[in-house]
């Protein structure tokens, strides 16, 4: 038994052979030429958690370890793309696809590849939000950044996040090349994965590239929302709008608050109000991304709650396919649901996008 045989499982034992058939059948197409015979082996699945504190997790992924059978040795792990698993990232990433698509976004020929589709992602984590992007949308391009070296290095070294996507501050990639481990279990995924470490606003301020899709979930060790990250008089959200697609941009901010249910018929004021160090603010973030990434143009924004923990989705988007004029809610809605499930069928999601596109959904002023 491998030493490493211990670590939890959480995925039924039958279905290993078929992947470390997968596997070999990988690296046979890398290295067409390659004599020796590559067996590699799963040691097991595991849920890891990245955590601020005692108190606030940070970030959860399901992982694959593995070895190749000649070298006992070489442990390596793999996260696994498809998993998300916390609510508030499904209802980024439903929210998020349902409302570009609603501004008449060509999302079918970026899923399969034929267009490329801009994503930053500001907050890394372990990764698990653009791992699933890269996987599900070929021509999904996305640069990641996180100011924290540390959750950086526990992404790669321990939540198997590929090494390859970090970039040094010169914009080159630290490694010149994938690994090879890297090139069978991700399958190009890598090489559309840039991570940066860097502060957001020095980042978006510095940047010149126009992002179609843009997801913020950013707080600092004390599970706070930096200021400098909604604050509309701040140099990052006046250089956000400019690097925002003027035709269909789209962001999604999370926002964590103890406000699990939301009611339209309440004022933003008396839905957004509880103990956590965000909930004061929620009313103040959404307004300020609100009125200087639409401001007077046409576009909405929008809140919707996310089941079963204390976050809801914020969504500023350009465009909706309006011009202008005072938002109907019921249309917006209409357009949504169908554009979530048109999104969930396109992308065979393993969650219900309608699920999280419509609850408490709650338009900004």
């Amino acid at each position: 038994m491998h030493p490493l045989m211990l670590l939890s499982t959480f995925q039924n034992t039958v279905y290993w052979p078929g992947i470390e058939k997968w596997l070999q059948q990988r690296f046979k197409e890398i290295h067409p030429g390659y004599d020796h015979n590559v067996r590699y082996r799963i040691l097991g699945y595991q849920w890891r958690v990245l955590r601020f504190n005692d108190n606030t997790r940070q970030s959860t992924v399901k992982l694959m370890a593995a070895y190749d059978d000649s070298d006992p040795g070489s442990v390596f792990f793999m996260q696994q793309a498809h998993c998300l698993a916390v609510p508030y990232l499904k209802s980024m990433v439903s929210t998020g696809l349902a409302t570009i698509a609603s501004c008449n976004y060509d999302l079918t020929n970026v899923i399969k590849g034929k267009k490329t589709m801009n994503i930053l992602c500001i907050g890394h984590g372990g990764g698990s939000l653009p791992l699933f992007l890269a996987s599900k949308i070929q021509g999904a391009r996305i640069h990641i950044i996180e100011i924290d070296p540390l959750v950086i290095s526990a992404s790669i070294q321990a939540m198997g996040f590929p090494s390859f996507s970090l970039t040094s501050s010169s914009g080159q990639r630290v490694k010149p090349k994938p690994d090879p481990i890297e090139e069978v279990l991700w399958k190009g995924i890598h090489e559309r994965l840039i991570l940066y470490e860097s502060d957001a606003q020095d980042f978006i301020t510095n940047t010149s590239d126009i992002y179609d899709l843009i997801f913020i979930d950013a707080y600092n060790g004390d599970d706070i929302f930096p200021h400098d990250l909604w604050d509309p008089r701040s140099p990052f959200l006046k250089s956000l709008k400019n690097r925002l697609h003027p035709q269909h941009g789209t962001v999604v901010v999370n926002l964590h608050s103890d406000s699990d249910i939301l009611d339209s018929n309440e004022s933003m004021e008396s839905v957004f109000s509880g103990i956590l160090p965000m909930s004061k603010y929620v009313s103040a973030v959404c307004k300020s991304y609100k009125d200087v990434i639409v401001g007077k143009d046409c576009g909405l924004g929008y809140t919707v709650s996310v089941p079963w923990v204390c976050n809801a989705s914020l969504v500023v988007c350009r465009g909706f396919g309006m011009n202008g004029g005072v938002l109907d809610r019921n249309f917006v809605i209409d357009k949504l649901v169908s554009k979530s499930i048109e999104v969930e069928n396109l992308l065979n999601f393993p969650f219900s996008c309608l699920e999280y596109v419509k609850r408490g959904f709650l338009l900004v002023d």
